[in-house]
């Protein structure tokens, strides 16, 4: 039976290798699709051949396709075009802020996350609420928001960043300043930071990944592994071939296999642990995700575990990606650090939720910065059924719709012709006692958070988190980064943004700061 089951499938086997070996010939021989090179602009919708699509022009322009789809966009009026993926899929591009309102909210019931997005995240993820769609989702959301709205956990995870602040952070810097040493990655110190941090708030639990000896932890690198290959998933040009490994358990999908088994492994144990602490105890002391989902009555392991990695995913490379673009951009702009000084400096030495409230100026410099270099550069639904949108576009059931975070920060259409100018007082205005008023901008043109049902939940967190980092290390610190004059890092992305190749960085203490 076996034997005729391989059988019958050699003819459509053979199929897909033809198929695939003309992909491969194709992009690697013909002159005509050369690889540009990353200055190079391509701005021109790319041309679509039957079956295959725009394939050629895709795998050309893999290697830089944040700068290739925004150059598009940018060229287009309607800042909106349908991208032809092999076998007929469609993918729609957008950096129009009114057809995100429509995607985000106005015809909300229409785009999910999707099958594309549950087959990649979802052995990593479950059914998290990163990966839910439909009530799965927005039971998940429901408990989330009125956890993430307590005074108890902001209170919680304003002593755990001041703690990993102090104890971990701020002496790596000074031992780097003290020695006059380089640090060869402050991006990889920034998600030392982050990973700690959030592990801590959601489960209780400290992987101490930002020690001074920057171990690499089972847990972490397991973590790693299961997202970046996850994203590689999502992003792959032909997702044929990872489904092919999978079923083979080799490569990268053997590796996620493992990863996937080690850090849910942990997960899971940790939630044991923790419901075994719970029944011990006859009041809640811990105000970890964790404990206040399971002592809300929520006590599957599969669904609490589920949920605790996603928050995870969520709040560890996004505000470790804002946070090493921001300093990048500060050590650009010395005026602004400048304004950011004056404003840190006589705040307290745990700087408090008031006084990081009042830092405005701080908080403008953050937006500014994650406009220019924004932590998701892209965000992905998937239309249920179909629909038009404002620009006249039509959609078909299953086409993926996505929105351009990167393209719309640095439209013209949207920030004007001085979007390429690092200038925080656009979020700002001036008020009668001379103190700076933050002016917010439009979600759906600014849709760094997202926007509608599904903003992100953790939003004010991350933005105390990265407050409260800012204050703590520029009021002690100068972060200089330690490359060759005119070089300027390039920005990558997968889920995430990262710099790539890193951020090497020279720390020199400011000479008013006698003590740590």
């Amino acid at each position: 039976m076996e034997l005729q089951t391989l059988v019958s499938l050699l003819p459509f086997s053979a199929t897909i290798l033809c198929i695939f070996l003309l992909f491969f010939i194709s992009t690697t021989t013909l002159p005509k699709f050369p690889k540009p090179p990353s200055s190079t602009t391509t701005s021109a919708i790319p041309k679509s051949y039957p079956i295959l699509g725009s394939v050629f022009s895709i795998s050309a322009n893999f290697h830089r396709r944040i700068y290739w789809i925004t150059d598009i966009l940018h060229t287009i009026p309607s800042s909106t075009f349908v991208l032809h993926r092999a076998f007929g899929s469609r993918q729609v591009f957008t950096a129009n802020p009114a057809v995100v309102q429509h995607v985000l909210k106005t015809n909300f019931p229409c785009y999910r996350k999707g099958l594309t997005v549950h087959r990649s995240f979802g052995d990593f993820l479950g059914n998290g609420i990163f990966n839910a769609d439909g009530e799965t989702w927005k039971f998940q959301r429901q408990i989330s928001s009125h956890e993430f709205n307590t005074k108890s956990l902001r209170k919680f995870t304003e002593t755990v960043v001041d703690v990993e602040l102090s104890d971990r952070l701020l002496p790596i810097l000074s031992e780097a300043s003290r020695n006059q040493i380089i640090l060869p990655n402050f991006q990889d110190i920034l998600q030392r930071f982050t990973f700690d941090n959030i592990c801590i708030i959601a489960f209780g639990f400290d992987p101490e990944y930002l020690l001074p000896s920057l171990p690499e932890t089972a847990f972490a690198k397991a973590f790693d592994d299961a997202t970046r290959i996850s994203s590689e998933r999502f992003n792959a040009a032909y997702p044929f071939l990872w489904k092919v490994k999978k079923i083979l358990n080799i490569g990268t999908e053997r590796r996620l296999k493992e990863a996937v088994a080690e850090v849910r492994g942990l997960a899971t144990n940790i939630v044991r642990e923790k419901k075994k602490e719970l029944l011990e105890k006859a009041a809640l002391e811990s105000v970890d995700l964790l404990s206040r989902f399971l002592s809300s009555g929520h006590s599957d392991e599969s669904f609490i575990t589920d949920i605790v990695i996603s928050f995870i995913l969520a709040g560890r490379d996004t505000t470790s990606a804002a946070l090493t673009w921001f300093f990048w951009l500060l050590s650009k702009h010395s005026h602004v650090e400048n304004e950011i000084l004056k404003e840190v400096t006589g705040k307290s030495e745990t700087v408090s939720y008031d006084e990081v409230k009042g830092m405005v100026y701080t908080h403008a410099c953050l937006c500014e910065s994650m406009r220019l270099y924004p932590p998701v550069p892209v965000d992905t639904k998937e239309a249920l059924y179909d629909d038009v949108l404002p620009d006249g576009t039509l959609v078909k059931k299953g086409w993926r719709v996505a929105y351009h975070v990167y393209a719309m920060g640095r439209s013209d259409k949207i920030w004007g012709p001085d979007w390429a100018e690092f200038r925080p007082e656009r979020w700002l205005s001036r008020v009668k006692n001379g103190n700076w008023s933050f002016i917010g901008m439009d979600p759906y043109s600014y849709p760094v958070f997202q926007a509608g049902p599904r903003v992100c939940i953790g939003k004010e967190m991350a933005l105390l988190q990265m407050k409260r980092v800012v204050a703590g290390i520029v009021k002690r610190f100068k972060v200089i980064p330690a490359v060759g004059e005119g070089v300027e890092p390039e920005y990558s992305a997968y889920l995430t943004s990262i710099m790539k190749g890193g951020f090497p960085v020279r720390i020199e203490k400011r000479s008013h700061v006698t003590h740590m």
